[in-house]
């Protein structure tokens, strides 16, 4: 009986180490796997979140990624004074055709994606941080700036606090000119911007939940637009609002007289003085 029960007891004693090195084993593997899906998880959100912001500017793709924000919740966002720029290369439908030596038009979408996507580089320079491109419509590039800015107050003693992302704007349109113009140079092409800017009141949004996609509207995105195709090849067409805002701010605005503008009427409109500038924003683009 001495034996018995001493064998019962080793016996009894074995199963529970095994268990609790089973339970361990377990508890091990449970944990493992838990570490494991939550790095998926973070891997995941930070993809998402890197998705989300080259498509949506960074303080709307913060809205999308809280937990607490539905699809079909609509994203909206009234701003006082956003600077809109629309820059065409009108140059650019002439140049585009579909042959057996351009593949079928596929070299000269080539070269438009390398113009697009060098504007869109710039975007990533510090004194750009505040412009945001909105879309491109065919070979017209749109931007925006003033989205997360300070609102503007025209006639405050503090313009260039309140109004430096329109200059800023203007500083943007100099340097994509510049880099056409590099492009030009390594591509033996020959075209030339034609832009328009204005500023005031828009309404900012996000339309659909699978493929959202950015975008303002108002009428001063319109005058906008109307600034650019109005406008003339290798110039900065501006309102007369945006041209005294960056009168106030250093540059020289040139007179250009009243232009018929389809729904508006006749408005008056300025060139931007581009010619030292342009100068200046090459050399830089360069360094």
């Amino acid at each position: 009986m001495g034996s018995f029960s001493l064998f019962l007891f080793f016996f009894t004693l074995l199963v529970l180490v095994r268990q609790n090195e089973y339970c361990c084993r377990l508890d091990f593997l449970w944990k493992r796997k838990f570490q494991q899906e939550r790095e998926q998880a973070e891997t995941m959100e930070n993809l998402n979140w890197v998705l989300l912001e080259n498509v949506l500017p960074t303080h709307v793709a913060v809205q999308f990624m809280r937990q607490d924000h539905r699809n079909e919740d609509l994203y909206h966002q009234s701003y006082e004074c956003v600077c809109i720029l629309f820059a065409s290369i009108p140059e650019f439908k002439e140049f585009y055709s579909e042959t057996d030596v351009n593949h079928e038009g596929l070299e000269c979408l080539r070269l438009l994606n390398e113009i697009i996507a060098d504007f869109d580089e710039l975007l990533s320079k510090p004194k750009f941080s505040g412009v945001e491109k909105i879309k491109t419509i065919g070979s017209t590039y749109m931007a925006a700036s003033g989205l997360n800015a300070p609102l503007c107050q025209e006639g405050s003693q503090d313009t260039d606090r309140n109004c430096g992302h329109i200059g800023v704007m203007v500083e943007f349109a100099l340097a994509l000119m510049a880099k056409l113009d590099f492009i030009n140079k390594h591509s033996f092409n020959d075209f030339k911007l034609r832009i328009g800017i204005n500023h005031g009141p828009v309404v900012a949004g996000v339309i659909g939940a699978q493929k959202p996609q950015y975008d303002i509207w108002g009428n001063s995105v319109n005058v906008a637009s109307r600034m650019d195709t109005t406008g003339v090849l290798g110039k900065i067409q501006v309102t007369e609002e945006t041209g005294e805002v960056l009168r106030g701010l250093g540059y020289t605005c040139q007179h250009r007289g009243l232009v018929k503008v389809k729904g508006k009427g006749d408005l008056r409109t300025y060139f931007v003085a581009t010619d030292l500038a342009r100068a200046s924003s090459q050399g830089n683009l360069l360094d």
